[in-house]
């Protein structure tokens, strides 16, 4: 039946309220209400144009499987879910809330009794869940759990699907839930929005996956969000459905997905169209287009090349192609860091912008200090856009209207931020999403509205970068997230140049075995870890394959020296004038924040502070941000190269960052790793100075006098000591005057020897190597023990209802640094902004901003100067965040600077604040602390 057929309704059911503006402090006999049947057409009728305008078809096809591929039937199912998600609230205890329409209500027959103590017991959402659930079993003749896989989108719809439990008990809270005439006005609702639907609909059992299952909870969600905005559908009982939706869709100007068009899949063209890069692709950029291309049926492509080969672009050339083959609506790119993920972004942006022309593409920036990069700000404030306000329980809050006309892009605007977009549970629905690693894991982490997440990520392509990077608690949440993303059929592409096989063969089998549940599939297992290929693209084509395409590299090839030193600075120092004679640039990597900056002052009163760089990650945000720019400034492609120049970095050099050094020297690490270091040596071609022309690596950070060598306390604290110490291993036959480590050849076999079972060293080395693997091993079966609390489980084969679904979960997920600690292992530092004060009382740290930023501390700070505050956040050392510590520093802080008034900015409530005097000094915790724009946040030595 036509969606804006109206059917009549009893006056009770006419009684009933669905919205209100009522305040319990108004004096007025009756508020401003929305009926309950207004709401829920309006709700049907927004999920009926998100269906037709802006679900990409990689989400439709996969609600259409429960309907045997029937679109049009699935996009019945959807508007009807949306059309009856608020039936629970025509009942008392929904009622009661509002009590000058409650009063009504009972004159209509509905007695509101009240008060209803235990009124938490019964949310609207679960209340609708059981009048559903009876419904389709009185009309339809449904057994409860075949009803409960459609009652569960109706009952999750505010972000937490119910228990079991709740729904065995619900159906007997009989003064909240009501009965007799509350029961007739349920059903009569239920009736009337069964108008959606055709005959024959529901004459047979649907059986949605739990995949389906998410995603139409996800869309009802969204439908009910845009249906809650006053401003968009008002409070008036005049205009028809349709008028009121059309006049909001027009306000809102909800963007279409993107269409993948490439029109040719010559790789050579496409390379030199979307990146400028002139002649031959890489072999890496020619095998994945291929791949993609020609697999029968694409899911995971797992890409191994050398570092600086080219990977990015591969990534997303195959993006293109497998959005176009699968109806893929965005594309969604993970990095491991804040920092490279800002990197990406403008790379991300200029590749958008060389698509060919459509729409405006929606993007997103997903970390928790996306506010702070210009260039995403600058896209914000190009966009002209309308602010839309989430329904909460209980009635809705007007949205913000910034412009009259909505959203308006400039028309030369290819690239745009839909404010609607944005935020921590929207703003991943945008079709380009550039962010952290933990915004995918988060699919994996039981929490609220996490179907918006899996709707996010179902929606698009999905790309991960350093996949390597990530520890056993990490790989866990990763692991589960390739899962679900294999069971909603999304392609994957996944990158590394250090990647041990076991790994890349234990994600292959989490995709698989997603992509099975749905089916009912018997699990596959995991493959064997093979022949060692590399370059290497291994990729999924449907249920049964998987396909492993070995590639040549691209023809650069370099030999490195490997040799080791002593770890003492004054030799260290001694080494580097010797290798600088005649100039050059060196990196110096340290494995922690104390390392770096020991060696950065050392080295700052040997050579001069103009001669020297210090990077990592106690910096603040702005400082880093700068750090992160210089860098690429003077040591990328086309950099401004001083003749002679020193940088003492952490592992933030080793991610994602193209920069360039002629000569390296590396605490000893895990050898994934050192070869990612590795890939910052003569990385690209130019000239170089005579003492440094042929690539050398100098590792340190070992006592070499033991027997095995240890590495340094510090090293052992951050990795673990059998990886440190196989890596040496692998190492051994390459170090000083031995072979060269040849890259990339030797990239493969060293990695996957490193990481395997045989036994690697020397005799003697062994009885160290086992009691290493003993701790190795206990301490991952503990990472993932941990990471189980709260990871969500497996899809279940037999497509049971979604209830339990996030069953003690963490609650709300969080982009800032608590919501990396839910999916990082170890505790985090804790976060601070940083301010000075001077004789006039609190400013921003002068270095900051070119004139001077006092800080007022009686008024709400908005706008660009709680901006500049917020970039000025940074982690406090980890001794000050330590069990039995932590507190302390805590109360030292608030005593020092808590400001009531900063608290109404959504940028700084909640955040600590450290106070500097003039000279960047300040004691916490009995702990003296130091800040320099040169070496970042120290910790003073007694």
């Amino acid at each position: 039946m036509d969606d804006d057929v109206q059917v009549p309704l009893s006056a009770a059911a006419q009684s009933v309220w669905a919205k209100t503006l009522y305040d319990r402090d108004d004096q007025r006999d009756m508020p401003e209400w929305m009926p309950l049947w207004r709401h829920l057409d309006d709700t049907a009728a927004v999920a009926g144009r998100l269906w037709d305008e802006w679900l990409p078809a990689s989400v439709r096809r996969v609600i259409a499987a429960a309907v045997d591929g029937d679109e049009a039937r699935a996009r019945r199912l959807a508007v009807w879910l949306a059309g009856v998600h608020d039936v629970g609230k025509a009942t008392p205890v929904f009622a009661f809330q509002c009590q000058p329409l409650a009063a009504e209500m009972t004159r209509a027959g509905l007695p509101v009794k009240g008060p209803y103590a235990n009124r938490r017991e019964l949310r609207h959402e679960l209340a609708g869940h059981v009048c559903l659930v009876r419904w389709l079993d009185a009309r339809h003749g449904w057994a409860d759990v075949d009803a409960h896989r459609l009652a569960v989108v109706v009952g999750g719809h505010h972000g937490v699907a119910p228990t079991f439990q709740q729904v065995l008990d619900a159906p007997f809270r009989t003064p909240l839930i009501g009965a007799g005439r509350w029961t007739e006005v349920q059903d009569e609702y239920l009736d009337r929005q069964a108008r959606f639907l055709q005959d024959g609909d529901l004459a047979r059992v649907v059986l949605p996956s739990q995949p389906a299952q998410v995603l139409l909870t996800a869309v009802v969600i969204v439908a009910d969000w845009i249906a809650s905005n006053a401003d968009l559908f008002p409070y008036t009982r005049t205009e028809n459905t349709q008028a009121r939706l059309n006049r909001a869709w027009r306000d809102l100007n909800f963007p279409s997905p993107w269409r993948s068009e490439l029109g040719g899949t010559d790789v050579d063209e496409l390379v030199d169209r979307r990146f400028g890069f002139s002649g031959a692709a890489r072999p890496v950029q020619a095998r994945a287009v291929e791949a993609a291309a020609s697999l029968d049926e694409p899911g995971l492509m797992v890409i191994e090349a050398p570092m600086g080969e080219g990977k990015t672009e591969a990534a997303l050339l195959a993006a293109e192609i497998l959005a176009e083959r699968t109806g893929a609506g965005g594309c969604f790119i993970a990095l491991p860091t804040q920092a490279t993920t800002d990197a990406m972004f403008g790379r991300v942006r200029d590749w958008m912008d060389a698509l060919p022309a459509g729409e405006a593409r929606t993007v997103f920036l997903a970390h928790g200090k996306a506010s702070l990069n210009d260039e995403y700000q600058g896209l914000m404030r190009e966009a002209r856009v309308v602010a839309i306000a989430p329904d909460d329980e209980g009635g809705a809050r007007p949205g913000r209207r910034t412009e009259a006309a909505g959203f308006a892009p400039r028309l030369a605007l290819t690239t745009v931020v839909h404010e609607w977009l944005q935020g921590r549970k929207k703003g991943v629905l945008a079709s380009f999403v550039i962010g952290t690693v933990d915004q995918a894991l988060f699919a994996a982490l039981k929490s609220r509205h996490l179907m918006l997440r899996h709707l996010a990520l179902a929606s698009k392509v999905v790309v991960i970068d350093e996949v390597h990077a990530y520890d056993a608690y990490m790989s866990s949440y990763l692991d589960r997230a390739l899962h679900w993303l294999g069971a909603y059929g999304v392609p994957v592409v996944l990158l590394s140049a250090t990647l041990p096989a076991r790994r890349r063969e234990e994600m292959v089998t989490a995709y698989r075995e997603g992509k099975a549940a749905p089916a009912g599939r018997k699990q596959p297992r995991q493959a064997a870890v093979g022949a060692v290929d590399y370059p290497l693209l291994t990729a999924t084509s449907g249920l049964d394959e998987v396909v492993r395409l070995p590639m040549p590299a691209s023809g650069r090839r370099s030999e490195v020296r490997l040799e080791r030193l002593d770890d003492d600075l004054d030799t260290l120092a001694a080494m580097l004038e010797e290798a600088l004679t005649e100039g050059g640039c060196a990196l110096v990597v340290r494995n922690t924040v104390t390392r770096v900056q020991e060696t950065g002052r050392f080295f700052a009163e040997r050579f001069g502070e103009a001669a020297v760089t210090v990077t990592h990650a106690r910096f603040l945000a702005v400082d880093r941000a700068a750090n992160d720019a210089d860098l690429l400034r003077r040591f990328g492609r086309e950099g401004e190269r001083p003749r002679k120049h020193i940088v003492v970095g952490s592992q933030v050099v080793e991610q994602s960052l193209d920069v360039d050094f002629d000569l390296l020297v590396t605490d000893l690490a895990p050898v994934d790793l050192l070869l990612q270091r590795m890939g910052r040596l003569h990385r690209h071609e130019r000239s170089r100075p005579a003492g440094v022309r042929q690539p050398r690596c100098v590792l340190t950070g070992v006592d070499w006098s033991t027997t095995p060598p240890l590495p340094v306390r510090g090293s052992r604290l951050v990795y673990e000591e059998e990886a440190l110490l196989r890596g040496l291993a692998v190492l051994r036959p390459h170090l000083d005057d031995e072979a060269p480590v040849v890259l990339p050849d030797g990239i493969a076999p060293l990695v996957q020897v490193a990481y395997g079972d045989g036994a690697v060293g020397p005799a003697d080395w062994q009885p160290a190597l086992a009691e290493a693997h003993v701790v190795a091993v206990q301490h991952a079966d503990e990472a993932r023990h941990r990471a189980a609390t709260f990871r969500l489980g497996t899809v279940d084969r037999s497509s049971g209802p979604l209830l339990d679904w996030v069953q003690a979960g963490i609650g709300e997920a969080d982009d800032g640094p608590g919501g990396e600690a839910q999916v990082r292992d170890g505790a985090m530092s804790l976060e601070v902004l940083v301010v000075v004060r001077d004789v006039d009382g609190l400013v921003v740290p002068p270095w900051v901003t070119k004139e001077r930023e006092l800080l007022d501390t009686n008024l709400e700070i908005r706008g660009r100067q709680a901006r500049l505050m917020a970039s000025c956040a940074l982690r406090l050392p980890p001794s000050l965040s330590a069990p039995g510590v932590i507190d302390a520093t805590i109360t030292d802080l608030e005593s020092q600077c808590w400001v009531a008034a900063w608290q109404c900015s959504p940028l700084l409530a909640g955040q600590l604040v450290l106070v500097l005097d003039t000279d960047g000094r300040a004691r916490v915790a009995g702990r003296d602390l130091h800040y320099t724009r040169e070496h970042g946040l120290e910790l003073q030595r007694p």
